[in-house]
């Protein structure tokens, strides 16, 4: 077991490694930012209000509540190259239902799919976020999630410009056109034509990732003998705080993202057209890109508390101005708060793994578990939308979470640190 005072040396091979579980973070952010033009993309197919739309993000991240303890128990009895190869496998075969729910033209069955990708990644998530820790020097764990999250990030901002021209053109989408039974269809083949996509990229990943899992293997802490139950992070305070944390940071930002291409689209902001819109998303999460880059230059010199606690006040005062602005003024405040997003997920999750004194696996399937977040307040996102001829009040649900998490930042700078974040295995004390 490995005590605080005394650091695991890294394993030979662990740069390896952590470059090939990297892709892993641009493959679940390239998926997750799906969602944004997704929401848009059903809304005018199957004729839904904002909040039954946002149902899209609901499904998805009640997987993370649902499949996070799952998840860490199957972490610990199978390791981390199997539990990934699972994740992706679930990942394709969600992605393979789209095409069914939408020959049955029956969007429950669409939200049915994307519950079984976000399965998947939740697996993915509760593996390869306490193994990009590890892998390497304790005192650097800040940087290295930091950097993999820049490429989670990378992912993120690829995927709309990728697929929102696919989802939101033609078919309902074209100029002038009335919503038929062949524009619907139209429409349709084009949502299932993007999943497929998807679906043979994470079969290249899983192919991948099969092909190094022995440098994974030699590099990667031994699993845990036995499952590790994450209802043992329940005892930890800062376990618990943590995934508060994160549920309001992930609620916060999906919230944002989800309805942004509606918000870009409106005749109060930038007035453009939503396959346009749709494409400027991809700057939201190419500001986060570039902030996690940023990010990481700056935990050399910056601790990681206090850059949380600044980047957490920033984003709630671009929230608030959001709220009270139009045009471009508020397009731009609202696409910069991703900058900001940057660095938080990683970094809450590295200082809640500093400060639980539950077992590493544990701890990750709760700060996973907390991903819920995404599911409610987009919801709750989706719901003030609909009560206002206007999408600016939606930003007051992401400023009340960027000040909750301020509070967090500055509860985490005051409070001891544990134990180091690279706690032997999974499964260890």
């Amino acid at each position: 077991m490995t005590t605080t005072d005394s650091a695991p040396t890294p394993a030979k091979g662990s740069g390896l490694a952590f470059a090939y579980v990297t892709t892993l973070f641009f493959a679940w952010g390239f998926v997750t930012s799906l969602i944004g033009p997704l929401i848009a993309a059903v809304r005018r197919v199957f004729d839904l209000t904002y909040a039954e739309a946002t149902l899209t993000t609901s499904a998805w991240f009640i997987a993370y509540g649902v499949a996070s303890i799952p998840a860490a128990a199957l972490l610990s009895r199978l390791g981390y190259s199997r539990s990934i190869l699972l994740a992706l496998v679930v990942m394709v075969f969600g992605c393979l239902i789209v095409p069914v729910a939408t020959m049955a033209d029956w969007y429950p069955g669409v939200l049915i799919a994307l519950f079984v990708i976000a399965s998947g990644v939740t697996l993915l998530q509760v593996g390869a976020n306490p193994l990009v820790a590890v892998l390497g020097p304790q005192k650097s764990s800040h940087l290295r999630l930091n950097f993999s999250q820049g490429f989670n990030a990378l992912g993120t901002a690829l995927a709309p410009r990728l697929i929102a021209p696919i989802l939101l053109t033609g078919g309902v989408f074209a100029a002038d056109a009335v919503i038929t039974p062949a524009t619907r269809a139209e429409s349709l083949r084009s949502i299932d034509f993007a999943f497929l996509i998807v679906a043979a990229a994470l079969a290249l990943v899983a192919v991948f990732i099969f092909s190094a899992r022995k440098s994974i293997n030699a590099a990667a802490p031994e699993a845990g003998e036995g499952a590790v139950s994450p209802l043992k992070a329940l005892k930890s305070k800062w376990a618990v705080l943590g995934a508060l944390a994160i549920f309001f940071y992930v609620g916060s930002e999906v919230a944002i993202g989800d309805l942004m291409t509606n918000f870009l689209h409106s005749p109060h902001i930038l007035d453009i057209p939503l396959a346009e819109a749709g494409t400027m998303v991809s700057w939201y999460w190419t500001a986060a890109m570039i902030g996690r880059f940023v990010g990481v230059a700056l935990l050399t010199r910056v601790r990681a508390p206090v850059l949380l606690m600044v980047c957490t006040a920033v984003a709630a005062l671009l929230c608030l101005v959001v709220t009270q602005t139009t045009g471009s003024t508020a397009a731009y405040c609202a696409i910069a708060i991703g900058f900001f997003n940057s660095i938080m997920f990683p970094t809450i999750f590295t200082l809640t793994l500093e400060r639980s004194s539950a077992p590493t696996s544990a701890t990750s399937g709760l700060l996973i578990f907390g991903i819920i977040g995404g599911a409610i307040l987009p919801l709750l996102a989706g719901q003030v939308a609909d009560a206002n001829p206007l999408l600016n009040p939606v930003f007051y649900v992401p400023l009340v979470g960027y000040l909750l998490l301020t509070g967090f930042a500055v509860a985490a700078g005051r409070a001891k640190v544990h134990s180091p974040v690279a706690v032997g295995s999974p499964g260890s004390h």
